[in-house]
C-alpha cells in the first residue's frame, strides 16, 4: 500500500449534546453495547466500523459528524492533501494507543478526518 492510498472510511465520530441519551440510541441502532465507555468518549465497533460519540464536539469542536479515513502514513497524506488544496484544521497528534489523528478541510469547508494506527 502506498502513502497515497487509504484503507477507507472505518471511523465516524458524532458530536452529541447528551452522551447518555446518545449512547442509548446508538446501542439500539447497532444492537451492541459500547466497547469504549467514558465520560469523554463512547465508541462502538460494529461490522468493521468504529462509531464514536464525542460530548459537546470534543476538543476538536465538531459541529457535525466527521468521517475518518484510515491511512498508513498520516504525514504523507497531509502533505498530499495540502498540496492538492486542502487546509489543515487539526495537525496530526496522538490520541492514545499509538493512534494518530488529524483533520483537514476541503475547498468548500468540509472536514475530512485521517487516522493512522501504529
Amino acid at each position: 500500500m502506498t502513502a497515497s492510498s487509504t484503507q477507507g472510511i472505518m471511523t465516524v465520530l458524532h458530536p452529541v449534546s447528551d452522551l447518555a441519551k446518545a449512547k442509548a440510541v446508538y446501542a439500539a441502532l447497532l444492537g451492541i453495547a459500547p466497547q469504549t465507555d467514558s465520560p469523554y468518549y463512547v465508541g462502538f465497533d460494529a461490522a468493521g466500523q468504529h462509531i464514536g460519540l464525542v460530548p459537546d464536539g470534543g476538543p476538536q469542536g465538531m459541529t457535525s459528524p466527521v468521517a475518518y479515513w484510515h491511512v498508513p502514513d498520516i504525514e504523507a497524506k497531509l502533505a498530499e492533501l495540502t498540496a492538492a488544496g486542502a487546509t489543515v484544521k487539526e495537525a496530526a497528534h496522538e490520541v492514545g494507543g499509538g493512534r494518530l489523528v488529524a483533520t483537514v478541510t476541503d475547498p468548500d469547508g468540509n472536514v475530512l478526518g485521517l487516522i493512522q494506527d501504529r
